[in-house]
């Protein structure tokens, strides 16, 4: 580790600095108006040339659009339909009618895990959203819950999803460690499992029990009518409510498109025609298209719906989410850069000055690597390529290697991050607010799954 290294770290801690004083501080900047300057000034500073650094900012938030934005849009667009059917208001009504209030953070993570085996963490959340908000809308208008109740019920999703997206497979973080440390798929998958349930129980309702009395988080009100309160698109959910399956159905079926392709890539080979297929049609984009048109036509048209009142409201569907669109951009930009002005290969050779146990190291190499860079993919590929010589050893537990290098690229998910910005605007938080829930929650899911990863070694390995 030289002084450039030293200096990088040193840039990239005061611009994530610079970035909260000018959101927090007296001029409350709009957050894309401060992540857009703050990664210009990073990337200035850290040698890059100009028209790089422009290049940078560029590519950071169109790629993150492109990967996030348009299933944002699209899962929008699906919650509004759900939500104008009738169906998001049955199924809260069946959750919060069948449930005890005390036992809905428990219900509410059962459904994030399942939906979270083959979601990306804001995929899923798009998914989930008009269910959160419809649940908590009820359960907020029951004054049952001290505090926020839309935090009481989305912190448990939150960690369900965000524990599933960075420990089982096949979420990409954990396969890119599984090839690099060329280690068994099964074996990681089973520990994640095991090590996500204890991670999910501790961030999600038992941290929920502790910080939800000290917020009042509510959503803006217009996102949250959208995404729970039925309007004229279709019959009318009085008139002629959907059955409990049709309305299952319908609400799960991008996640079952996805959940079917994480099956097929394990069973079949990748060059397969199905496989092919599959990939196709699992990928998040067309799994929601698919799930919007189905719901549509399932909804609305077959119901004699008006045509013209679902296009006007799908229309309108996307205008809340413009800003949060905007601002998971300029996160993208502003991990972009940080990731092409190298400070990554400086935690690198930072970690190399650590000597720890690998299980430890890969966490820490990870954790480092995803906060400082914003991106847990780039925790999860350098942690792996960095100590993949050592999975050769058969002193190591390769597969728990794997996990913890997923659990580090978890911890204290920030400003850099796109899933950060997704949380606090379609909830409504201040900074402070989204640190104590998403920031907070990753960061527990992070260390009990390393706790957990740490256990499991000191059984005989799986593989």
């Amino acid at each position: 580790m030289n002084n450039d290294d030293i200096q990088l770290l040193a840039i990239a801690a005061g611009g994530v600095g610079l970035l909260v004083t000018l959101i927090v501080s007296r001029t409350r900047l709009h957050p894309l108006l401060a992540l857009i300057p703050t990664s210009i000034l990073v990337g200035l500073l850290a040698g890059m040339p100009m028209d790089k650094v422009t290049k940078s900012i560029q590519a950071g938030a169109g790629g993150t659009l492109g990967a996030v934005g348009l299933v944002v849009a699209l899962g929008a667009m699906l919650g509004k339909i759900l939500a104008d059917s009738g169906v998001t208001n049955g199924i809260a009504e069946a959750i919060v009618r069948r449930t005890p209030i005390r036992i809905l953070p428990w219900a509410m993570s059962g459904v994030a895990f399942i939906i979270g085996i083959p979601m990306f963490f804001e995929v899923g959340l798009v998914v989930l959203l008009p269910l959160v908000f419809s649940v908590a809308r009820k359960v907020d208008e029951s004054a049952s819950v001290k505090g926020s109740a839309y935090v009481y019920v989305g912190i448990p999703v939150i960690a369900a999803l965000a524990a599933m997206h960075g420990m089982v497979p096949p979420h990409p973080g954990p396969l890119t460690a599984i090839a690099s440390l060329k280690t068994s798929v099964g074996a990681t998958m089973l520990y994640g499992f095991i090590a996500a349930v204890p991670a999910i129980v501790v961030g999600g309702p038992l941290y929920g029990a502790f910080i939800v009395p000290r917020l009042t988080v509510k959503p803006d009100a217009s996102l949250v009518k959208q995404f729970s309160e039925a309007e004229t698109t279709g019959p009318g959910p009085m008139e002629d409510p959907p059955g409990v399956a049709i309305s299952v159905t319908v609400a799960l079926l991008p996640a079952m498109l996805m959940l079917l392709n994480a099956i097929l890539e394990l069973i079949i080979p990748k060059d397969a025609m199905l496989a092919r297929v599959s990939a196709f049609v699992g990928d998040p984009v067309i799994a929601m298209l698919v799930g919007v048109f189905f719901a549509a036509t399932v909804l609305v048209y077959r119901r004699s719906g008006d045509a013209e009142k679902l296009r006007n409201a799908l229309s309108s569907s996307v205008k809340p989410i413009a800003n949060v669109l905007l601002i998971i951009a300029g996160g993208g930009a502003f991990q972009r850069v940080l990731t092409d002005a190298k400070v990554g290969d400086a935690i690198i050779h930072l970690s190399q000055h650590l000597p720890l146990s690998p299980l430890i190291l890969g966490w820490m190499i990870s954790m480092l690597l995803s906060v400082s860079t914003g991106s847990a993919t780039v925790g999860i590929v350098g942690a792996a390529g960095l100590l993949a010589p050592l999975a050769v050893d058969e002193a190591v537990n390769a597969p728990l290697l794997a996990l913890s290098i997923g659990c580090g690229s978890l911890f204290f998910n920030y400003a850099n991050h796109a899933g950060f910005w997704l949380v606090k605007e379609s909830f409504g938080m201040t900074m402070g607010e989204a640190t104590k829930t998403i920031s907070v929650v990753q960061s527990i899911v992070s260390l009990v799954g390393l706790a957990m990863v740490l256990l499991l070694n000191m059984f005989p390995p799986l593989a």
